[in-house]
């Protein structure tokens, strides 16, 4: 019998529905990661699973217990999943030995001693041992989540969730966090990741769930989704065309979904954090330093500025071409681009742009590493 097992869970809410069917089983030991689109039900499904979410319908069994059932004794089957946050959720008024004590001595009837001795030997596996005395206010992102990953296991569970852990991490965070999450799954540990670390769910799972539109539309293990996906949209997923492309046609353009179209690309092409970051910052820095003010200041209402990042799988550049036709013809010339940038932008540039040329189009190149 299969350690969790979904039959056909349902959860809406008024005017949306984020799981519609959803059927699936973990096996005790299994690494799970969870991937597909935003919005597709990914963090919705994690949080049913500990019933932190309360679904509509179907059934959620855990060793072979309903934890749907009325009659469940929830605060029981809660002890053997620990949840892991994006966000963390520590305890900011106290230490952080503290907040691995808590649930031990609350729950478990452990005493304080017993509670305190467990909380260091999880802070050590943790790396994080001499910070036990420390405020969470004090530590970095990625300490804190690691801490949190620690009092995950406090309650000694059977099963821990993670929604998506390193999402509120700065880039140089997140190997600190993941390289936990990896020695956790050498152990043995059954664990469930919603993760867009595409790397992490390729190397670390045993098996991979493909989510989309509110089902689970594939499993399988990382090298049969990520190399012979059977379904088109898990391959459009994972295959992604190899180039990015966008395009501003106005000074008021929408920053948010430009930057967030661009990480989902280096996710699917597997991007180191380092040439993500890098891509983003450059990116950043010539739409919002340099094209946009040179737009305004030329009173052209569509600059039509247009990107293409191309980026092998991996790799460790990319070119990014950068169509100014339109900013060009409105008498905008290289010279005058370049003469915007300011010392902090200038010193970007420098930091991550390899080399750079104009083509006979007028396009600008850049190669960024």
């Amino acid at each position: 019998m299969s350690l969790i097992e979904v039959r056909h869970l349902r959860k809406e809410y008024p005017g949306a529905t984020p799981l519609k069917d959803v059927n699936a089983t973990v096996d005790e030991g299994e690494v799970v990661s969870i991937i597909g689109p935003s919005g597709t039900g990914k963090s919705t499904f994690i949080r049913c699973l500990n019933r932190l979410e309360t679904p509509t319908s179907g059934q959620i069994l855990v060793d072979g217990v309903d934890v749907c059932a009325p009659d469940v004794d929830l605060p029981k089957m809660r002890q053997k999943m620990g949840m892991v946050f994006q966000n963390y959720a520590l305890f900011s008024h106290k230490l952080v030995v503290e907040n691995l004590m808590m649930a031990p001595m609350d729950l478990l009837g452990m005493n304080k001693q017993d509670a305190y001795d467990q909380a260091l030997d999880l802070l050590k596996m943790v790396g994080l041992k001499d910070k036990a005395l420390n405020w969470p206010h004090e530590l970095s992102g990625g300490q804190r989540q690691r801490v949190a990953i620690a009092r995950g296991l406090a309650m000694k569970p059977k099963i821990l969730l993670f929604d998506e852990p390193t999402s509120a991490l700065d880039p140089q965070m997140v190997s600190e966090v993941l390289s936990v999450i990896t020695s956790l799954a050498e152990r043995g540990l059954t664990m469930l990741v919603v993760t867009h670390e595409m790397r992490f769910a390729r190397d670390a799972s045993t098996r991979v769930f493909y989510m989309d539109q509110g089902e689970l539309w594939e499993s399988g293990t990382p090298k049969q989704i990520f190399e012979n996906p059977q379904r088109k949209e898990t391959r459009d997923f994972v295959f992604r065309v190899r180039n990015w492309s966008w395009e501003i046609h106005s000074v008021d353009y929408d920053y948010p979904a430009m930057i967030s179209s661009l990480q989902a690309f280096c996710a699917r092409q597997f991007l180191g954090r380092n040439i993500t970051l890098k891509c983003r910052l450059v990116i950043e820095e010539i739409t919002s330093t340099l094209l946009i003010p040179l737009a305004e200041k030329h009173g052209v209402a569509d600059p039509h500025i247009g990107y293409e990042l191309s980026a092998g799988e991996g790799s460790e550049e990319a070119d990014l071409l950068v169509d100014l036709r339109t900013l060009a013809a409105s008498g905008v010339n290289e010279s005058e681009i370049l003469g915007l940038a300011d010392e902090i932008t200038g010193q970007i540039l420098e930091n991550n742009v390899l080399r750079q040329y104009v083509d006979a189009s007028g396009g600008l190149h850049l190669v960024i590493g």
